[in-house]
């Protein structure tokens, strides 16, 4: 039976991040995470920062933060040119803490220099897009419009964390922030045509509750629908080793889902999205030595496994809930 979702060319009912590439540049590209020494105005003045946040600021699989970001970039360009046995085009994701808290000038040295980032010996590399992680909290009008600057230079992307559209929850995780402080940073981004992606967490403990409610995730995911961001990312909450979440794990203060339990959140999740969004990740797989729970998470291809066969199973598509259309979920 041939797929009715219209963004694959496989068995896929969502609309991958390797279609869009594929699609956008007629090849698969390398996206190399880079730790730039940025820090996070959630860990001012001695603050611990969000309480699932670990001491490299979601830079876990980045290189050496030590190193040059174009040394970093030309490491990790080598290694992936290894594995797949052949020379791809690369996407730089400056991934640790917040990407644009810092002055203009330097964000200026810093991601121009960017676009012309070489291999370990020199030559040049064929960089596509830019990826920058960072707050709403970190986009003051220069910052925006520098932003806008770059994305007439390259394909650029910026990261923006929603994690919950609930302001309690916010809070409960010590985000720093408000709901209407991340649509605020993300109608600037929007305005001045700058591309969004949009994470957001499931799992997440809330002000009276161990975790969000499923109704109140949905409610999340269908916030985003009304946004229409242009890509989207979903995860799993993890608890990682020296966060101020493992004490809450430790306490038994916290209750995570269950691989079946967030399989079946994430497929209705994705019913309720504009089939257009692009689906950066699904699920995320924290650094092995530091992962206290879930350990199920460790096993990302089973997961996504999961979320294909209970699709296809409930014969369900990214898209079929949007406003509505086909139903309310």
């Amino acid at each position: 039976m041939q797929n009715r979702f219209r963004y694959t060319d496989t068995n896929k009912r969502y609309h991958t991040y390797d279609y869009y590439l594929k699609h956008r540049y007629g090849t698969k590209c390398a996206r190399i995470p880079i730790d730039a020494g940025f820090s996070c105005p959630n860990r001012e003045n001695g603050a611990d920062g969000c309480v699932y946040c670990s001491s490299r600021g979601a830079g876990d699989f980045c290189s050496d933060v030590l190193l040059p970001p174009e040394v970093q970039f030309a490491r990790e360009y080598a290694r992936l040119t290894q594995k797949w046995g052949k020379r791809l085009p690369a996407i730089p994701y400056f991934q640790a803490f917040s990407g644009t808290y810092a002055p203009t000038a330097a964000l200026r040295r810093l991601y121009d220099r960017a676009l012309s980032y070489t291999d370990e010996n020199g030559s040049a590399v064929e960089i596509p897009a830019l990826s920058i992680a960072t707050r709403p909290d970190c986009l003051s009008e220069e910052t925006v419009s520098y932003l806008a600057e770059l994305n007439g230079k390259t394909d650029l992307t910026v990261e923006l964390g929603l994690q919950s559209a609930h302001d309690a929850t916010l809070s409960r995780i010590r985000r720093g922030h408000t709901f209407a402080a991340f649509l605020d940073g993300y109608r600037r981004l929007q305005n001045a045509g700058i591309p969004v992606c949009v994470h957001i967490i499931n799992g997440l403990p809330t002000a009276d509750a161990p975790c969000e409610s499923r109704e109140q995730m949905l409610y999340t995911a269908s916030v985003l629908a009304e946004l229409r961001p242009a890509f989207v990312k979903i995860h799993m909450l993890h608890v990682l080793r020296d966060t101020p979440l493992e004490q809450d794990w430790c306490a038994g203060t916290l209750s995570l889902l269950t691989q079946a339990d967030y399989t079946a959140l994430v497929c209705d999740q994705l019913s309720m999205l504009p089939p257009e969004t692009v689906i950066c990740r699904l699920t995320g797989d924290g650094a092995a030595d530091t992962l206290l729970a879930p350990q199920w998470t460790q096993n990302k291809r089973a997961v996504l496994a999961a979320i294909d066969k209970t699709l296809a199973a409930r014969d369900l598509c990214q898209g079929d809930h949007y406003l509505g259309i086909g139903g309310t979920p």
